[in-house]
């Protein structure tokens, strides 16, 4: 229905059909909270929500972009120098993605574009990377005859991100929505992170998946994800170093006490968390190359106090309104030995993440909508395909 709906508000819109259908999945993280933007350890997903796009080539020099419930903007590709009042718009990420095309002496024409996705907003799932993604990947795909391998792109979306929409990412959203399935990310050499496929499949686990809206979204919250990084770099920097991933453990914990007289307690919290993620993210790797799915559920449930208790991206400052802290503590209260919990994505806002057992989703998500409102759970499943052309409607 989605498609079909796609072809249709093409034609209404450009008034002309489109020849081709892309898709780009969200992401759900599996495992590694804020590691990635320190050169760390990753486990994540692309899931079954997707970013879908409606595209025919316009004879111009202009890319035209409308989207279900967003403004439409266009994009002069003689002109794709950054543009303060667009920051933090779609059309940052659209114009800084041509910028990175072009600086590597990529020609690039116009072309039309309608927009739609079934991805949660602001519910911690990627959005914005998979329309990042997206793009990459149409233009790579029309103009470039796919040269550049799903790697790059994802490393060209995050600068679109960091640079032209002015918000501090690491690389595991774009390139889980990229890659598809289960993927382990090494960050160390952030220009070309090592990945490994993993196979495996939560379908067979005896769990589901569930992605829980907390209701609070994003915005207004940028300041909060940055402190995190800029945390962490002011730890690094007192070893000499830029990201936690360089400095050593056993020197960081040997000046804990020369470190307090330097910095606040909680950026150490947050050091430590960096620390012992990593280590489970390798943990969890192997319990699913094992096959041993309670191990890794215990570790999904320690990353999740970690996040809480050291890395604090669950509560804010207005307590009146600590919806993700809420969410999580009416997951616990309904689990009980059923599954588990954890913050997921970036945190402060956005969503949960809930392993249950599969005989007792029905009940759970029943409550938790009650709770919460009608629209509050998404039970996932894997993509295991990433970005990709899903039809060329006709040669």
């Amino acid at each position: 229905m989605m498609i079909e709906n796609l072809k249709k508000r093409f034609k209404d819109i450009y008034k002309h059909d489109a020849k081709y259908i892309f898709c780009a999945p969200g992401r759900s993280e599996i495992s590694g909270n804020h590691t990635d933007h320190q050169h760390g350890l990753v486990l994540a997903t692309s899931i079954n929500l997707k970013t879908y796009a409606a595209i025919n080539l316009n004879d111009t020099n202009t890319i035209s972009v409308s989207s279900n419930g967003y403004d439409s903007f266009s994009i002069d590709l003689n002109d794709l120098e950054i543009k303060e009042n667009e920051k933090g718009t779609s059309a940052s990420l659209v114009r800084g993605l041509c910028y990175k095309f072009k600086t590597l002496d990529n020609d690039i024409k116009g072309f039309d574009a309608y927009i739609d996705s079934n991805i949660l907003k602001g519910g911690g799932l990627s959005s914005s990377a998979s329309f990042e993604i997206l793009f990459a990947y149409i233009i790579n795909y029309l103009f470039l005859d796919n040269k550049y391998p799903k790697k790059d792109l994802a490393i060209f979306s995050q600068f679109a991100e960091n640079i032209y929409f002015d918000k501090p990412s690491g690389l595991m959203d774009q390139m889980a929505c990229a890659m598809g399935g289960i993927i382990f990310i090494d960050f160390k050499d952030i220009k070309n992170p090592e990945y490994e496929e993993i196979n495996y499949h939560f379908k067979d686990s005896g769990y589901d998946l569930i992605i829980i809206d907390s209701g609070a979204g994003h915005e207004n919250l940028t300041d909060l994800y940055a402190s995190i990084p800029n945390d962490l770099k002011k730890i690094s920097n007192y070893f000499n170093k830029d990201y936690l991933r360089e400095v050593d453990e056993k020197e960081f914990y040997d000046n804990i006490s020369k470190l307090r007289n330097e910095f606040d307690d909680g950026m150490i919290l947050r050091a430590m968390h960096i620390f012992e993620e990593n280590k489970r993210v390798l943990k969890q790797k192997q319990a699913l190359i094992n096959n041993d799915f309670e191990t890794f559920l215990d570790y999904v449930k320690e990353s999740g106090n970690s996040s809480y208790k050291y890395l604090n991206n669950v509560l804010i400052k207005d307590s009146s309104k600590q919806y993700l802290a809420l969410s999580l503590a009416l997951a616990e209260s309904l689990l009980d030995n059923k599954g588990v919990t954890r913050v997921h994505g970036g945190g402060f806002a956005g969503s949960i993440q809930v392993f249950i057992k599969k005989e007792y989703t029905n009940e759970f998500v029943s409550k938790m909508n009650k709770l919460l409102n009608n629209d509050a759970c998404h039970i996932i499943d894997v993509d295991e395909d990433g970005v990709k052309l899903l039809e060329v409607i006709y040669d």
